[in-house]
């Protein structure tokens, strides 16, 4: 049942599932595995049939995922300026400041992840950062959003043209998702602002570093658009 319909990190266990009867018994199993190896819950910690449930940081429910009140609240609070720190703190930094912090009060609910939808890449890069959305087809066809990837460049990274930055970004969100993306029974749909590299897939003069990319990526059913 292990990372099948229960989850466990540290001394938290996570045990969902739809069908309530099934959810009932793992339940019991669960208790039934702890109290044969000596193993205790406190009551006052324990939740049992909830339709949400805050776990690691996050609210899980049937609707996705989200933030906690708690996480979301702490960013709201975050003071402008630490005391006696030099800043010039200015009202353009203000501004941006206020922005960050009501895009983490306003962050998207997360959808739960669902093995045979139809998935989609959007990736992006700038001068010095990429970063990448991975989202699933839901029944209304809308894009849901499962997961957001970010990181700054390397130094050599920093070096790159702008057609190996985008193409950066979509070989690096592929390899982080690739426990995602790995045999998805459909073609995984790679929205890039970059036109050129709709015809990366069978350009026939490559650099080293482009091939080493083209390669890796060839494990995965995907199809780059602009």
């Amino acid at each position: 049942m292990l990372d099948v319909c229960i989850v466990v990190y540290l001394d938290d266990i996570l045990i969902y599932l739809q069908d309530m009867e099934s959810h009932c018994e793992h339940v019991k199993e669960v208790l039934h595995c702890l109290q044969k190896h000596g193993l205790y819950a406190k009551p006052e910690k324990c939740e049992f049939h909830s339709n949400s449930v805050k776990y690691l940081g996050y609210v899980l429910s049937h609707c996705g995922l989200t933030m906690s009140t708690e996480k979301v609240q702490a960013v709201c609070n975050w003071p402008e300026l630490q005391k006696g720190a030099p800043w010039n703190f200015s009202k353009e930094c203000c501004s941006t400041f206020l922005c960050l912090k009501d895009a983490f009060s306003s962050a998207p609910v997360l959808t739960h992840w669902v093995p045979d939808a139809l998935l989609t890449v959007e990736t992006d890069a700038s001068n010095y950062a990429i970063a990448g959305i991975l989202s699933l087809t839901c029944s209304d066809s809308e894009l849901c959003p499962v997961t957001f990837y970010s990181c700054t460049m390397t130094v050599p990274e920093l070096n790159y043209d702008t057609h190996d930055k985008e193409l950066l970004a979509i070989f690096k969100a592929f390899h982080h998702w690739q426990h995602y993306l790995e045999g998805s029974t459909l073609p995984v749909d790679v929205v890039t602002d970059h036109k050129n590299l709709e015809y990366f897939s069978t350009s026939k003069v490559l650099t080293h570093q482009q091939a080493c990319w083209s390669e890796y990526l060839s494990q995965f059913n995907l199809s780059i658009h602009f």
